[in-house]
């Protein structure tokens, strides 16, 4: 599963969907192969194809080649509450073993440059009552970025979940600021300490910070992140 990372954030809304479509487009531009997943999605809407989440669109979006969304979304629900609850009142069955079992069938069948994983809210959202979403990176052993929502609170969300991944013995790959609060940023030399102490305390390098946009799109987005601690070397360019 090279080039294939999870990706969580510090909360819900932290700016998960677009930090991962920015990063699957800064790889587009580079000439790779993406794709996107988001296998467990609630707060989807029903349409003539059948219910479609906003944030898988946006990933499926960034997928190239294209791929049906089943394949980025194979889990969708309506309501917009925690994904356990959306499930079961769907009468739907999630379990780690499931969820890894299409994830694997994925990657083995639909290899790409760089792929990544988008999980549900924050590290320990639950998939079950037993299980919790963090159980699928460690099912799958795979490395993971950190979305960190810049707010008011974001260094303690930050470090604590940098914490709880490294207790789930995974590694920590890179991290990306989302700026979520426009007022956090207002001013300067306070934002530029709070992203200074990010840099010092997290255990992996930072990926870019992302301003906040007037519009949260992939294509602006990607202009604040790098790639080059992600792919190894042999995969900077394209493939020919």
């Amino acid at each position: 599963m090279n080039n294939t990372y999870f990706v969580t954030g510090t909360d819900t809304d932290a700016g998960k969907t677009l930090a991962t479509s920015a990063l699957l487009g800064a790889a587009r531009q580079r000439q790779l192969t993406t794709l996107g997943l988001k296998p467990i999605a609630s707060g989807s809407e029903a349409t003539p194809n059948g219910l479609r989440n906003r944030d898988a669109l946006a990933l499926q979006a960034q997928s190239f080649p294209p791929v049906d969304y089943p394949t980025i979304n194979p889990w969708a629900f309506a309501p917009a509450i925690a994904p356990h609850l959306a499930a079961l009142e769907a009468g739907a069955v999630l379990n780690v073993a499931s969820v890894t079992q299409a994830l694997s069938d994925t990657l083995t069948g639909t290899p790409r440059d760089l792929t990544l994983i988008e999980g549900a809210g924050g590290w320990r959202v639950p998939l079950n009552e037993e299980e919790d979403f963090s159980d699928l990176p460690r099912a799958l052993g795979l490395p993971v970025i950190l979305v960190v929502g810049l707010k008011l609170g974001c260094l303690n969300h930050a470090r604590l979940t940098a914490e709880a991944i490294a207790a789930d013995g995974l590694t920590l790959a890179g991290w990306v600021g989302s700026v979520v609060d426009s007022a956090f940023a207002d001013d300067s030399p306070r934002f530029a300490a709070n992203v200074a102490l990010l840099k010092r305390a997290l255990p992996a390098p930072c990926l870019g910070i992302i301003p906040h946009l007037a519009t949260a799109d992939a294509a602006t987005a990607q202009r604040y992140l790098s790639l080059d601690t992600l792919l190894p070397l042999a995969t900077q360019e394209a493939t020919p």
